[in-house]
């Protein structure tokens, strides 16, 4: 059996890391796999939202298989790049993007749940940086991404500890968005996924994309950005079926344009 699993439920993309042995934990050719899959979903007309999961165990993902490791040679920046192109194919995504965490999500797991758009977790959830305690620092953007999404007080103990934390604690810290038990999380997480789905797919597209300039841009640039696709969408079909449905009491019925 392939060690990435790719299936549709209605509008959703679900993508599974199929390693449970090795608690999920990703190889180079799982880390392509999952980019290939992901890309296709992100070109794929019939897909609104998307999935990362992990298949059941112990593990969300569990890390980079560290194994792996012992026998590859790094050189430089662009080999790096390139072998953990899924994090920038994750976060460069037009469609919206949640991860559901179940278990362990260490080391390159949380940096592939990070680079996700919205991270839901179940209450047996531990998430860390660990890579300190084998001597090297997260290196797919976790000290990056770690630190704007809980600060940098709070990235910089758990990466210079290793330090695990529980599902409270990472949506105390901002982590994660919600936690639930785990028998429930497949269940919350399609919910979600298929309210999405729900809403414009212009509108959605463009809202991920005005979200992400938050952080790409200065405040000044962004509010710019801001205005300029909020006209977009006002002029859109979608924008004005919206518009209409609202003032008729209906439903509206969008055409993701």
């Amino acid at each position: 059996m392939s060690d990435v699993l790719v299936e549709v439920e209605g509008r959703i993309g679900i993508v599974t890391v199929n390693r449970p042995k090795q608690l999920n934990s990703l190889s180079s050719k799982v880390r392509r796999d999952l980019a290939q899959a992901f890309e296709n979903f992100d070109k794929n007309d019939n897909i609104d939202v998307c999935i990362l999961a992990g298949a059941k165990s112990k593990a969300f993902i569990a890390g980079a298989d560290i194994k792996e490791f012992s026998k590859m040679d790094l050189n430089n920046r662009e080999e790096m790049e390139n072998d953990w192109r899924i994090t920038n194919v994750l976060s460069n995504m037009a469609k919206p993007v949640i991860a559901m965490i179940d278990g362990f999500c260490l080391g390159g797991g949380l940096e592939l749940a990070m680079s996700c758009d919205i991270r839901l977790a179940s209450n047996t959830a531990k998430l860390g940086q660990p890579e300190i305690n084998i001597g090297i620092i997260p290196g797919a953007g976790g000290t990056q991404r770690l630190t704007n999404l809980i600060g940098e007080g709070r990235a910089m103990e758990m990466i210079l500890t290793g330090n695990m934390i529980d599902a409270t604690k990472a949506k105390e810290y901002g982590l994660v968005n919600d936690i639930c038990k785990s028998e429930e999380l497949r269940d919350k997480t399609l919910e979600l996924a298929h309210t999405i789905s729900e809403k414009s797919r212009f509108a959605v597209i463009k809202a991920k994309k005005s979200v992400k300039a938050a952080s790409r841009m200065s405040l000044e640039e962004g509010l710019k950005y801001e205005q300029e696709t909020f006209i977009e969408c006002f002029n859109s079909y979608d924008g004005k079926e919206g518009i209409k449905a609202f003032i008729e009491k209906r439903k509206p019925n969008f055409k993701g344009r």
